[in-house]
C-alpha cells in the first residue's frame, strides 16, 4: 500500500515523543553545563601521564622512547628526553622527559599513543571541556598539566587499570626475581679462591 513507510515512520515518532514523558531511559534532555552525565569506561578524550607512588615527577612512568611522538599521526606530542636518568616506578634507573608537551588543539584523540607505549605511561582522559580564549599557549598541555596518578587512572577506566597494574606488578616481581638469582650466583664466586683447588 502507498505511503505505509510514511505511517510507521509517524507512529514511531509518536511512540518516541509520548514515551519520553514516561519512560526514564527517553528522558535525554541534560542541563549542561550544570549537570553532566556520568562517563563510560571506555569514554575517551585527549591523553594524559599516569605516574606511581606520590610523586609526579620520581613516579612518571613514562622513560621518554619517543615511540608515542612518532606514532601520532597529527604530530601533536613534543617530548625533550632529559640527560639525568632518575629512578623509575620500579627503583630501576630510567631516562626522563624533560619536556613533554601535546596540542590538544590539534590531537584527534585516536588514542594511537596509549597503544603504542610499551610502559603504560600514556593513557586517555574522560576530560573534555578545555575552553580558552587563548587557542594557542592555552590549548598546549605540558607534563605538570598532563601528570596524573594511577589513583585517577584506576577511577576513570578500573578494568583496565587492573589489567595494567596486574602486568606491571608481574614484571616487577620477574625483575626482583632475576636481580636476586643473580645475586645469589655472585655471592659463590666471590667465596671461591683461584688456587685452592688441589
Amino acid at each position: 500500500m502507498l505511503g505505509t513507510g510514511i505511517i510507521k515512520g509517524m507512529a514511531e515518532t509518536a511512540r518516541n515523543f509520548l514515551g519520553s514523558y514516561t519512560s526514564e531511559e527517553r528522558l535525554p534532555t541534560v542541563q549542561y553545563p550544570e549537570e553532566k552525565l556520568p562517563a563510560k569506561e571506555n569514554a575517551r578524550s585527549f591523553p594524559f601521564l599516569v605516574y606511581d607512588r606520590n610523586d609526579p615527577e620520581l613516579g612518571l612512568r613514562c622513560v621518554a622512547c619517543l615511540i608515542c611522538e612518532k606514532e601520532c599521526p597529527p604530530q601533536c606530542i613534543y617530548i625533550v628526553k632529559d640527560t639525568t636518568k632518575k629512578p623509575d616506578h620500579t627503583g630501576k634507573l630510567q631516562a626522563h622527559p624533560k619536556t613533554f608537551d601535546i596540542d590538544i588543539s590539534v590531537c584527534m584523540s585516536c588514542q594511537i599513543c596509549a597503544e603504542v607505549c610499551p610502559f603504560d605511561a600514556i593513557k586517555m582522559d574522560i576530560e573534555y571541556a578545555f575552553s580558552t580564549g587563548d587557542r594557542f599557549e592555552g590549548l598546549l598541555l605540558h607534563k605538570e598539566q598532563l601528570a596524573k596518578p594511577n589513583d585517577h587512572y584506576q577511577k576513570i577506566h578500573p578494568t583496565e587499570a587492573a589489567e595494567a597494574d596486574a602486568r606491571l606488578a608481574e614484571e616487577k616481581a620477574k625483575a626482583e626475581a632475576k636481580a636476586k638469582a643473580a645475586a645469589a650466583a655472585e655471592k659463590p664466586a666471590e667465596m671461591a679462591v683461584p688456587g685452592s683447588v688441589r
